[in-house]
């Protein structure tokens, strides 16, 4: 008779049991979770170019730069920068030669430092974005005041460009670059989700628009909402950009060859 009361127990508790769970999966019914397919993927942008390309510096200072004064449109791209360009590796694997020269390969190799040593978009594209400026106005021998003006501690890249660990990083980009496909031409070269958008890289905001298939569109993208698909464009001014296997050495060297040229043939007439 006492295990009377106690199987009332075991009863009444395991019907509370029951209770709780379908109580608890009633209320887990209701609760909406967030499906992995309701999260649009962002759209990539990838940015190939060399550090003392006027062009390259130019679009860094005066187009790229907008993604990041519209929070809506940044949240939707996912920037990836590589700074190698048309930089050549010779057989040696080791020894690199840049197409404006020794300065750049030191700064490109600055600037992979600074992505490596802040992987954040948000770290490392300010310290980009100051040394490219510096580009624009000639002053790119002055790369180290960005330290100073972004308040940033030195240490990371100096111990990367010592270590040998940016040539590392080099030879990285080296690869990535190398494995384009379609190879690239000349820099700026800017890619949409895998196609180049060839001359028209300026216009890289409305390729970001159309190519992002989500539901929030960024106010940036109100004025690309025409429907009308994305094209190469045929620039009717000479195009800006840094061609392949053409240094700015070579470039002076035809010029001087071509003066010296027409000196020649008018002191003969």
């Amino acid at each position: 008779m006492a295990s009377m009361p106690i199987k009332l127990l075991l009863f009444g508790f395991s019907v509370c049991l029951l209770g709780f769970a379908s109580s608890s999966s009633s209320d887990l019914s209701e609760i909406s979770l967030p499906s992995s397919s309701s999260v649009s993927p962002k759209v990539s942008l990838g940015f190939y170019y060399e550090s003392l390309c006027p062009y390259c510096s130019a679009f860094i200072v005066n187009h790229l730069v907008k993604l990041f004064e519209d929070d809506d449109l940044i949240s939707i791209v996912d920037l990836h920068l590589s700074p190698w360009g048309n930089t050549k590796l010779r057989p040696d694997n080791v020894t690199v030669v840049c197409q404006h020269g020794a300065f750049e390969c030191f700064l490109d190799t600055v600037e992979a430092c600074a992505i490596d040593a802040w992987p954040k978009l948000s770290d490392h594209f300010p310290f980009i974005y100051c040394v490219e400026s510096l580009v624009t106005q000639h002053k790119y021998d002055e790369w180290e005041t960005c330290y100073e003006k972004l308040n940033l501690n030195s240490k990371p890249v100096s111990d990367c460009l010592s270590s040998g660990h940016g040539d590392k990083l080099e030879l990285k980009y080296a690869a990535e670059t190398s494995a384009l496909e379609p190879p690239h031409e000349y820099v700026p070269w800017v890619v949409v989700d895998g196609q180049p958008l060839y001359e028209d890289y300026e216009n890289f905001v409305s390729y970001i628009c159309k190519a992002y298939k989500g539901n929030k569109v960024p106010g940036a993208c109100a004025k690309y909402s025409s429907g009308k698909s994305s094209h190469r464009v045929k620039v009717k001014r000479s195009p800006l950009v840094c061609r392949r296997g053409v240094s700015m050495w070579d470039w002076l060297e035809r010029i001087k060859t071509s003066f010296l040229s027409h000196i020649d043939i008018t002191g003969l007439l």
